[in-house]
């Protein structure tokens, strides 16, 4: 079924407050195997992200035992990525905007990430609930437009994201038939050094909350403009 209007919203710091859930967790294995052992999963987790073009933090673990087959504390730091309450981790009024724009049009949830970890996130956030279970998890979703479009059909996008590099990517693809929505959210957001590599979004917000204050034609039209 073709959608007058399909709204695509990121979960990692658009929704949902990453950058914090990263710090929570670097946190904690510190506490568990020591600033070195910290500094040991930080580089395999890069190297990871280097090579798969997403952040594995289960992969980037199982990397730690494969180097460190003896350190039992592993198990504490799995639990704790598994248990996380991720659903306080969700930026203020996520789930209302959610709500907010189904009154309009489908809702999907469009992120990238591992199919362990990142699913469960959107499970345990309550995002995937809220979206009806539409959720795509892709590893470079600015290279998947044509598959999202042939799984959710619309006349016009409302695309949400904190990396202007996505939105860009989306930009060129759908030109007129998208509405880039740049919440102004996390450290890709407000690093200095990315912003001036790529053309404002059609709307920029301070947070996503405030999409609850937008109306569907400015919204479409805020697209069609650019």
């Amino acid at each position: 079924m073709k959608h007058s209007v399909a709204f695509l919203l990121d979960a990692d710091n658009t929704l949902l407050d990453n950058d914090r859930i990263l710090a929570d967790l670097m946190g904690h294995i510190e506490q568990t195997v020591g600033h070195q052992g910290k500094q040991r999963y930080w580089a395999i987790f890069e190297d990871l992200r280097d090579e798969l073009g997403y952040h594995d933090y289960l992969g980037a673990l199982q990397g730690y035992r494969n180097r460190y087959p003896h350190e039992p504390r592993l198990m504490s730091i799995a639990s704790f990525m598994l248990n996380y309450p991720f659903a306080d981790r969700l930026y203020p009024r996520s789930l209302g905007v959610v709500r907010h724009l189904q009154q309009w049009g489908v809702v999907a949830i469009l992120t990238d990430g591992d199919m362990v970890f990142q699913p469960r996130k959107m499970e345990q956030s309550g995002l995937a609930e809220a979206a009806g279970g539409n959720v795509l998890i892709y590893v470079h979703k600015e290279e998947e437009l044509e598959d999202v479009e042939r799984r959710y059909p619309a006349d016009h996008y409302v695309l949400v994201d904190d990396k202007l590099r996505i939105l860009t990517a989306a930009k060129k693809v759908w030109g007129s038939r998208v509405t880039t929505v740049f919440p102004r959210q996390g450290h890709y957001a407000l690093d200095p050094e990315i912003l001036a590599q790529f053309p404002p979004a059609d709307l920029s917000l301070e947070g996503v909350g405030d999409l609850l204050t937008c109306e569907l034609p400015a919204l479409i039209q805020a697209g069609q403009s650019s």
